[in-house]
């Protein structure tokens, strides 16, 4: 009986020792880490995340919302649902920068004016949300990712002693503009990017929705206040990223295949003209490559959970139903609904050029060669067909 009381008060005694809240002493520091983009195409935007540093108690660790939970092919089925989750990491911040320093990104550093008190409660939020049954969010790459989680997560602490100041940028841009910004226009993932998300990217974004990307949540920081005082004024460099020339190869690019594709097209048809003859594997490539991704638009759109791919005009030129008339080109006799159906695609064609031209959704400039290789095909067919 002694024992097992001996054993119950050993117990109490641990767990009541291992639920005590660490306390930051009066030498602590806390920090918002800004890291630069890399190579891959999701560290393209840069990274945040915010730094706890105590000497007196041996802490100096990470804390990095930028973790996603899921593995795999589990990983792809999540983000094309729109359905990811992502997680809060803690890390030792010598292991944080070792992964920086390696991937040759810079990251720099932005001490919060934080007095002890503050520190201690910025502290204990994100000591409480680091809990395995807290540590978990809804991830979204426009509105809650790790860099959104910066200010939310002072918002949620400080709530309205945190003043925002709008005006720590002078021109507001679109979402799609942002991240036009961080990648270059003729590579696969802008295009990518440009072909899947819709319309509804192409509105400006508010001065505190600029903050999905990092690089505008190290200006705010400049910006803003807490009660009086701005909350982090200065910045520091603590790794730089060595110059690399970086070899672009045009022959691997978007716009040299599409090229391709436009002067493929132009022989193709040529030479069809030329002998009076229609080439039907060709016929049936191009509307089904077009009528699957079309398909992959329309599921996108209509299928998920994503809010950004809707209202997605690109569905216009890459014609789902394309991928039924493929069939049917490869067919000597074709329906008598064919003539019709390219009149369709032509004038979906024309929409989309004024949609484009109106600014109600901007697409990739890297489409037109494309959308010339559809017009040269689809007069061919309708010429051919319209007479008979």
């Amino acid at each position: 009986m002694r024992k097992f009381i001996l054993l119950v008060f050993i117990l109490i005694f641990v767990n009541n020792a291992y639920s005590q809240k660490v306390q930051l002493s009066a030498s602590s520091k806390i920090s918002v880490l800004t890291c630069g983009p890399g190579e891959v195409l999701y560290t393209a935007f840069g990274h945040s995340a915010i730094r706890v540093q105590d000497q007196a108690q041996n802490i100096d660790v990470v804390y990095n919302f930028g973790v996603f939970s899921a593995r795999g092919m589990e990983f792809y089925y999540e983000f094309s649902q729109g359905r990811m989750d992502y997680l809060l990491a803690r890390s030792y911040f010598s292991d944080f920068l070792y992964e920086y320093k390696l991937e040759n990104r810079w990251v720099k550093e932005q001490l919060l004016n934080l007095d002890l008190k503050q520190r201690n409660e910025l502290f204990q939020f994100l000591e409480n949300n680091a809990r395995p049954e807290n540590r978990i969010y809804k991830y979204d790459y426009l509105l809650n990712n790790c860099a959104t989680k910066i200010w939310d997560v002072q918002k949620n602490v400080f709530g309205d002693q945190l003043i925002f100041d709008p005006n720590y940028i002078d021109t507001l841009y679109t979402f799609r503009e942002l991240m036009q910004q961080n990648l270059k226009t003729n590579t696969w993932g802008q295009f990518g990017i440009d072909l899947a998300l819709g319309a509804v990217i192409d509105r400006k974004a508010t001065p505190e929705e600029h903050m999905f990307l990092p690089e505008y949540v190290s200006k705010q920081l400049k910006k803003s206040k807490l009660g009086n005082q701005v909350l982090s004024p200065n910045e520091k460099e603590i790794v730089a990223s060595i110059e690399q020339e970086v070899e672009n190869n045009f022959f691997l690019s978007p716009l040299f295949w599409f090229l391709i594709g436009l002067i493929i097209t132009g022989l193709v048809t040529y030479n069809d003209v030329n002998k009076n003859k229609r080439s039907r594997w060709f016929d049936f490539l191009l509307f089904l490559i077009t009528g699957l991704h079309g398909l992959l638009i329309f599921y996108l759109w209509f299928l998920t959970d994503h809010i950004w791919t809707v209202n997605n005009f690109n569905i216009l030129w890459l014609f789902p139903l394309n991928i039924i008339t493929a069939f049917f080109l490869l067919k000597k006799s074709l329906p008598k609904w064919l003539p019709k159906y390219l009149i369709l695609l032509i004038t979906l064609i024309s929409i989309t050029c004024i949609l484009w031209l109106v600014k109600i959704q901007s697409f990739s400039v890297l489409i037109i060669p494309i959308i010339l290789l559809l017009i040269i095909r689809y007069l061919f067919l309708y010429s051919r067909f319209s007479s008979k």
